[in-house]
């Protein structure tokens, strides 16, 4: 790997790229987009106004992770799982949260506004994320990525997932005429190509990453990087999420693998180790967050055809936009801090992003468009959004 593509692996090389892109909109160059600080400050208090409303003790804030959809209508799914893994260590544990954790995320592209998972059981419908979630933590619990689906179903195993098909997913995921899911295709092909880029399993990350832990800790980037080194031969690209601005050059951002990495936070930690260093890793550069800056007003678009057509990921007013959404969310997390009297240590960027910025977005979003759709248009291949 060479050094330039090495750096531009890295959470610096991100933020690095990122304030040049927001210097560049500052200095009133982009044909895209101008910054307003009224309107920044607007999106700092929608999200204040849902973390006070969300959490009321801001000390009780929970990591931005795929777990928290798990949990979707107040149910600790996983709960119900560990207690039928409770005879196994520690570090096996471990290994398959994370085994569940890589394939729930990797399965996380936009849903579509049309599909919905009615939950075996609850009788509960769930959609988007939620919904996305919580139909693969029940495929995960069906054995549906197991090499033994009867004698050992809570596991995903590398030989399974080489042999997945869009028809797995779709029956998984309730895929109908009338409930259909965008980029059914897309999903099982990455599944696919977990399978073969040389781990057993996806929980293999876990002996991967505590081998570099030092007094019990383990650094967040370090997670990053793991999951940037193993992870990236599944990409359709071979630099990965890193597009072409014309002026700032590449700009990297790594969405989904900080999404994972954030994922796989909760589960190393289950084992006694410590993730320590979470503010180096970014925030999420995906419709949600960036929905917040847009609708806020933080973020106003030059041109109406921003609004009105859809764009594809590498054109330059996307990776404008998530290289802004990346820069503002950090300026959003120490204003809201500020604002609770807390510092990062206590309030990192991944619990202002939970508490957060995604549903301020999400609200805003409802708010100003039937279907609660992002105000800009991304045409996501499912594997940036």
């Amino acid at each position: 790997m060479s050094d330039s593509l090495a750096y531009l692996r890295t959470p610096a090389a991100i933020r690095e790229r990122a304030a040049k892109v927001l210097k560049y909109v500052e200095d009133g160059q982009s044909q895209w987009f101008q910054l307003d600080p009224n309107g920044l400050e607007t999106a700092v208090q929608a999200t204040l106004a849902v973390t006070r409303e969300r959490f009321p003790d801001p000390a009780a804030i929970p990591f931005h992770s795929r777990w928290r959809h798990f949990e979707s209508g107040g149910r600790d799914r996983w709960k119900a799982l560990a207690e039928r893994l409770k005879h196994l260590p520690a570090e096996e544990i471990a290994r398959r949260r994370m085994d569940l954790a890589v394939v729930s995320v990797l399965l996380d592209a936009g849903a579509g506004a049309t599909w919905s998972y009615r939950e075996p059981g609850t009788g509960e419908t769930y959609a988007r994320s939620e919904g996305l979630g919580v139909a693969s933590l029940h495929m995960f619990a069906n054995g549906a990525f197991s090499r033994d689906a009867t004698g050992d179903p809570l596991r995903v195993d590398a030989e399974r997932l080489a042999q997945l098909t869009p028809m797995d997913i779709a029956m998984g995921f309730q895929v109908k005429a009338h409930n259909p899911l965008l980029g059914l295709e897309g999903r099982a092909e990455l599944l696919r190509r977990l399978g073969t880029v040389g781990l057993e399993r996806p929980g293999a990350l876990f002996d991967i990453v505590v081998a570099n832990a030092v007094g019990g800790e383990v650094k967040a980037e370090a997670i990053l990087a793991a999951v940037l080194d193993k992870l990236s031969p599944i990409w359709p690209s071979p630099r990965g999420d890193v597009w072409e601005h014309p002026v700032v050059g590449l700009v990297p951002f790594h969405k989904l693998s900080q999404w994972m990495s954030y994922s796989l936070v909760e589960p190393i930690e289950g084992t006694g180790l410590k993730v320590v260093a979470l503010d180096a890793l970014t925030g999420l550069p995906e419709y949600r967050n960036g929905g917040l800056l847009v609708d806020a007003g933080a973020l106003q678009p030059k041109q109406r055809v921003l609004l009105e057509k859809s764009f594809a990921p590498g054109d330059e007013a996307i990776v404008e936009w998530r290289a802004l959404t990346v820069a503002l969310l950090d300026r959003i997390a120490e204003h809201v801090r500020l604002h609770l009297g807390m510092d990062a240590a206590h309030l990192p960027l991944v619990k202002v992003l939970e508490a957060g910025t995604w549903f301020a977005g999400r609200r805003l979003a409802a708010e100003r468009r039937p279907g609660g759709g992002p105000p800009i248009t991304v045409e996501s291949d499912g594997t940036v959004f």
